[in-house]
Order: C-alpha cells, then structure tokens, then sequence
C-alpha cells in the first residue's frame, strides 16, 4: 500500500516482531530472515501471523506510515469511544487524545493517527495476502494447521477491511453503498505492489464478506485448537464469527447479525458478578473470546490501553485525568444492576485542572461541604482501589478497568471481543428485523446476569426495548471501543450536554450533528497516501 506495496518484506518484518521459537532463531536470525523462509513451511507461516497478533498492541514504528506514539489496539479501542463522548475525559492532563475527543484527529489528513489507523490495517492485509496466495501456489501442503492458518489470515484480512471502511468511508446503513466512495482493495501479493482506486462502499462489504466465509470454512475443516489465554490472541473459529455479526450489523443483514453473533458466543459463558468486577485484564475471562495476551518484555507502557483508561495505572494520563461516565446514563441504572458499582458518583473533586472547574478542593466539589469529609472520600477511593497517593478523584470516575498490580505500570491483556456483545447484537438485529419477542429473548440472558430485578417484558415496544439495548451497550461495552461504530450504525450525533463533560475541553466534539448529514464523522485518508497512490487524487479526499 503507498510508497509500493512490498507485501513480502511486511510479512517478513512482522516476523522479526514476534517471540519465534529458539530453534527457528539459531537457524534464521530475526534480522536475517527471508521472505521466501518466512512463508515456506506452516511453522513460519504460524510465526507470521504471530506477529500479526504482536502487532495488535505492539508500538509500530516498522509499518510504512507507523508512528511509536500509537501502539494498535491499545490506542484504537479507547479512542473508539473517546471520540463520540462515551468516555469523557476529566481534564487535558497530559495532552494524550485530546485531539480525538476535540475532533482534530480524524479530520487532519496529515496527522499521525489517520495515517496509523490507514497503514497498520493495510500491513495486515499484506501479511494476511501474503500467507493466503503463498499458499495457492500449492508448495504448502493443506493439512489442519494449514486450514487453521488460512482461517486465520482470511479473518484478518476481513476484520482489517471492517475498520478501514468503517472508518474512512460513510456507513453503510446511511449512505448508498454501490457509489459511495470506499477504500483501495488490495489482495496481491505479486508486482506491481501499489495500491489501486478507491472501491465502492458495497465493493468493500463483498471482499470482507468473502473472506470472513472463507475463515470459517477453514476452520471448519481444522480440528486445530490453541491453549490457555494466549490462545485467545489467535483468532478462532468464534472470533471468526464474531468479525461476522459486526459485519452484518453495520450492514443492516439482520439475519445475518444475529445467527453470527449466536454462533460466536457458544461457549463463552457470562461473566458472575465477581469476574465483572475484577477489572477486564486478562483473557482468561470466561466471556473472552479474542484479545491481546500482552507479554512482559513486549509491553508499551506509556502506549498502552490501560496507561489511556485505568483508573489505578501510575501514569500522569490516569493521575491527572480520571474518566467519567455520562452522568445521564449513569442516571437510568438501576440500584440492582452491580454494574453501577464500576462508577463512583460521589468520588471527591480533588484535582485542580479538572475541566469542570470544580476541583481542588471541597469549597469547589458541590457534594462535599468540609476538608475532613472531602479528603476522607479520597483516601477511600485511594485505599480500596489500590491507587498511590499522586492519582486524583473525580466524581463518576469509572473503576471498570483495573490492574493486576494496581498503582504500577506493570501491563496488562487487551481484550477485542466477548460474548456479552454477541447477546446485544444478536438482541438488536432481532429487534431491527422486527422481531420483539426474539429480541427479547436474546437480551434476557445479559440483563438478568447483571441486575437481579431485570424483567426484559417491561420493555414490550420496539422504541423501548431499542432504548435499552443502546443502554446496554453503552453500560456493558463501556471502554471497549465501540462509541464511534455505534453512532454510525443509529445515525446518532453528539450532544454531550449534562454529560459532565466540560464544552471548554471538548471543544468541537461537545457536539456534532448526525453522521448522514455531517460526513465530518469520517476519517480523512491520510495526505501520505493521496500523494503516493497513482490512482487517488485530492478529489478523493473525504
């Protein structure tokens, strides 16, 4: 992609990422291996893709484009939610995504974080491309591993396309798919490598579709299964299922959607109430389905997914900048619901840049009328949370996401997906299709797993249970990244408003109109590619 496609070397660099086996390291150092070794045998094409699964939250400055500042998922999945308000910021702190949430990220062309966003989804479509034709040339033999890897490669070239057209393009649902403008389809890996003409919307929904089916006929013909929680950093055959229902929801393939999502969530029970609790840092999870199983000596630390959103990590983001829940949806909680004890209301104001102007000091925190109470509040928060004696509080802080070893910057596992999503999609195509009695059923299992009172028949209208799916997802999903897909996909604007949000900070992103009529909501393609791609020209700017 851009500046030539050399789709071989990508495969080959990502290789020298990953923790390769000894044995292979004697023969081939890291720095000296070919491409022509790197895609030879399935345990080189396994180490492939294990370097993809690196680079899923890796620091990324070896992808044409990439930037150390961003570190993959890491980065993307909070600012998935930091964009559209559904984790507000407290203060600027130390400046990290406050260009997101002020909507100067996403619309600058020559900015850092289109550009990684663009560049490490099209790397994976190299590598994944890469593996995929190596072995339609025939000198792989097609047995269970080869079945699994090519389940796997054909995933992520799925999963990459979803957040590029997700992304760069206008959504599905709102636009006119078989002319809008998409994003180069790229699935080569012969010369010339340069990228091509932006697709069509629709174009772009039949490749991904198409290799997403392809993964799961793969997998269906491969018995091959990988242990433990870094197991989960492979994409499986129910993670390939997954990238399916997300897929179809964006689409508006009802149908689709939910058997996907169905299908996904097979053996990933609901979390219990303790599991909810503990702080979302591990894929050892039930629910888990695929994440990151970040290792110690490859962490990012001050790049990393819970330096941007834990409340407890000893970072000057976290210390200085405790995120907040939407003050209104905190609101419609009931007191039965345990998740509204991931929220503390009455966390005292301590920090004197906090946004709203209210910190520092009880004279200026409203829920507190003298130092003793104000700073007794404190300590607790402190002491129960594990936190050091630098991090500030706020009200409505959130303590969804905790650490291990809280109060460090020791790291922790990233989590892409779990099966309590699959329950709400599966519950909301059911209801788009029309179907209230079967989204019902689909949202029950969530709901009563999470409030004791929860009775789904309260909700017996289409426009009520939609409201609560939405609440749902906003509550259950909450730093998980899916604010922006969400908006896309309801046509949903930004009014942040009694948010707790401060205008001042959000600046542009305090509002914004709906995405069918404010293309603002998509990313522009970055400046860097416009001017290297032969076939794009100012013209196809967002």
């Amino acid at each position: 992609m851009l500046r030539k496609f050399k789709i071989l070397l990508l495969a080959m660099l990502i290789v020298t990422m990953t923790g390769c086996s000894e044995d292979f390291l004697e023969t081939k150092p890291t720095d000296a291996i070919s491409a022509a070794d790197a895609l030879s045998t399935p345990d080189n094409l396994l180490l492939v893709l294990s370097g993809l699964h690196r680079l899923m939250y890796a620091q990324t400055g070896i992808v044409p484009g990439g930037s150390n500042t961003y570190a993959g998922e890491h980065y993307f999945i909070p600012m998935g939610d930091v964009i559209t308000g559904n984790l507000i910021h407290t203060a600027a702190s130390n400046g990290w995504q406050r260009a997101d949430l002020q909507w100067l990220a996403h619309t600058n062309s020559q900015g850092g974080m289109v550009e990684q966003l663009w560049y490490q989804r099209y790397h994976f479509i190299a590598s994944s491309s890469a593996i995929i034709n190596e072995i339609a040339k025939g000198g792989v033999t097609i047995d269970d591993d080869v079945n699994n890897i090519l389940g796997q490669s054909h995933a992520y070239r799925a999963w990459c396309y979803y957040q590029l057209i997700t992304h760069y393009a206008k959504g599905y649902i709102i636009g006119n798919p078989s002319t809008d403008p998409g994003i180069p389809l790229q699935i080569g890996s012969e010369a010339p490598y340069e990228s091509g003409p932006r697709a069509t919307v629709a174009e772009v929904y039949a490749q991904m579709e198409a290799d997403i089916d392809l993964a799961i006929s793969y997998f269906d013909n491969s018995t091959k299964t990988f242990a433990g929680a870094n197991g989960k950093s492979h994409i499986s055959k129910n993670a390939a299922y997954g990238i399916k229902a997300r897929i179809a929801l964006s689409k508006g393939d009802w149908a689709t959607a939910a058997s996907a999502a169905e299908m996904a969530r097979a053996g990933y029970p609901l979390l219990n109430e303790s599991d909810w609790k503990s702080g979302f840092n591990t894929l050892s999870l039930s629910e888990v389905i695929w994440g990151g199983n970040v290792i110690d000596s490859e962490t990012t630390f001050f790049r990393s997914y819970f330096y941007l959103i834990c409340p407890t990590f000893n970072g000057s983001q976290n210390r200085g900048n405790p995120k907040i829940v939407d003050k209104e949806k905190y609101a419609q909680l009931p007191d039965t619901d345990y998740r509204k004890d991931a929220f503390l209301p009455l966390a005292p104001n301590t920090n004197g840049a906090a946004a709203n102007g209210q910190g520092g000091s009880y004279t200026s925190d409203p829920n507190y009328d003298n130092a003793d109470d104000f700073w007794a509040a404190w300590g607790d928060v402190i002491s129960t949370y594990s936190m050091t004696t630098g991090h500030n509080t706020h009200p409505y802080m959130h303590v969804k996401f905790l650490q291990k070893n809280p109060g460090t910057i020791d790291p922790d596992d990233v989590i892409y997906m779990r099966s309590s999503e699959m329950y709400l999609i599966e519950a909301e195509a059911k209801l788009m299709a029309n179907n209230l009695s079967g989204a019902q059923t689909a949202l029950k299992p969530l709901g009563e797993s999470r409030d004791s009172a929860f009775d789904v028949t309260v909700f017996n209208t289409n426009e009520s249970l939609m409201d609560q799916i939405k609440l749902q997802r906003y509550i259950e999903l909450y730093g998980e990244g899916f604010g922006y897909v969400d908006h896309i996909r309801w046509d949903e604007g930004i009014d942040l408003t009694n948010s707790g949000a401060s205008q001042v900070l959000y600046q542009d992103g305090f509002q914004q109109a709906k995405p069918s009529v404010n293309n603002e909501w998509i990313f522009k393609i970055p400046q860097a590619e416009i001017d290297a791609n032969p076939h794009l020209s100012e013209a196809d700017q967002n």
